[in-house]
């Protein structure tokens, strides 16, 4: 009896000191959160003071420039989602078309290029039919896409595109800091992997099966060396804190210039997770099938389509923050918070615009020479990258 009793007083004691570690946890999250101030723009003081004068609005004007909010909806938020994904679709059919000689998108909004055409593909997938196939696991089928969707968008919060605190004010963007978001991100971009294949699965089709295994050849093709090139120059940095993974740059040299092995390991492998040409296997738009969204329709497909434009997006940040310096730019003191954000947003541009350039010069590899060519030269390029870093850290 006595050790049962004390059995149950252990175990109480225990939930007691869980429950108490939860409540004083959450209560800090409250806190940090109620406790961050606004965002700062000094180009938009005059217009903001105007606002303040006008009931309700002024409410709302506040609650956007409130930095939780600022930073969900805006930077790095959902927004510069939605802004990336419809320029960089934009720009890849209008640069392919014209290095091959083809007009590209021009028929929606001439005077300008065609630029609207995202927009106007957005409005008819919204209004087309989605049509679930007999065969397919229906709650699989509908789901998978959205939960996929909020992976994919999951790692832009642990990445943020400003310096956390500049002669003691704060004028840092971003959405969550735990010291590893780097390590965070990686791993929330793997997780994403796991939902392309439960779409294939979810299909249960042939054709998109056989699309499934090819892409998920491909992962195991790509994960290792994106990783391994990630942990070389981690290694050099000695942290996975982004502030200090910037700061060590400033005060040193890039990691391009560090440790160039590993950003061009890191860059191939980017364009084999984001099916850019020469990697566009198992999504090649010239066959029948179109890899595990080939029985996709309607609002469901113009998801899907964009996930790995958005997988683009998220692995161009990181590239610019492991190598390319991050936000570091002279500062503009008009835009305030978002000087850091401007020079961190046009890197990332040039990135994603590089990486898609490859649409319009390069072939498409075969399953096997993909797979053969990132199990033969490109693991040796990312363990070459991995020694060269542990010379450095040594040296």
């Amino acid at each position: 009896m006595r050790i049962i009793l004390s059995i149950v007083s252990w175990a109480s004691s225990l939930i007691s000191g869980i429950f108490t570690s939860a409540i004083q946890l959450i209560y800090s999250i409250i806190q940090y959160i109620l406790t961050r101030p606004e965002v700062n723009i000094p180009f938009l003081n005059p217009i903001i003071d105007f606002l303040n004068k006008v009931p309700i609005i002024n409410i709302i004007v506040h609650l956007i420039l409130w930095r939780p909010i600022f930073d969900l909806l805006f930077a790095p938020g959902l927004v510069s989602v939605i802004i990336a994904l419809i320029y960089i679709i934009w720009f890849e059919r209008k640069i392919t078309a014209k290095v091959q000689w083809r007009i590209g998108p021009l028929e929606v909004s001439r005077p300008i290029g065609g630029f609207l055409q995202p927009f106007a593909d957005l409005f008819r997938y919204t209004f087309q039919e989605f049509v679930v196939p007999q065969q397919a696991d229906r709650n699989y089928f509908i789901h998978a896409p959205a939960i996929v969707f909020i992976l994919s968008t999951l790692p832009i919060f642990f990445i943020p595109i400003g310096p956390m605190e500049t002669n003691g004010v704060v004028n840092g963007i971003y959405g969550i800091y735990t010291g590893y978001d780097v390590l965070i991100a990686l791993a929330l971009i793997t997780l994403f992997n796991v939902g392309i294949i439960l779409i294939g699965w979810a299909s249960n089709d042939r054709f998109t099966y056989i699309g499934t295994v090819r892409e998920a050849l491909l992962y195991t093709g790509y994960e290792t060396v994106l990783i391994l090139s990630a942990i070389s120059i981690l290694l050099i940095y000695g942290t996975a804190d982004p502030f200090k993974i910037v700061d060590w740059q400033v005060a040193h040299l890039p990691g391009i210039i560090i440790n160039p092995l590993a950003f061009l390991a890191f860059v191939i492998a980017t364009l084999m997770a984001t099916s850019r040409f020469p990697f566009e296997i198992s999504e090649a738009d010239t066959e029948i099938v179109l890899g595990p969204y080939t029985e996709y329709s309607g609002v469901i497909y113009g998801l899907v389509m964009t996930m790995s434009y958005e997988k683009l997006y998220v692995l161009s940040l990181l590239i610019v923050l492991l190598f390319l310096n991050g936000w570091a730019g002279p500062y503009i003191p008009p835009l305030g918070a978002l000087s850091y954000a401007i020079w961190f947003g046009i890197k990332t541009y040039i990135v994603m615009m590089i990486l898609v350039f490859t649409r319009a010069v390069y072939g498409r590899y075969r399953p096997d020479q993909a797979l053969k060519m990132s199990w033969s030269s490109l693991l040796g390029l990312a363990v070459a990258s991995l020694i060269l870093s542990l010379i450095i850290k040594l040296l």
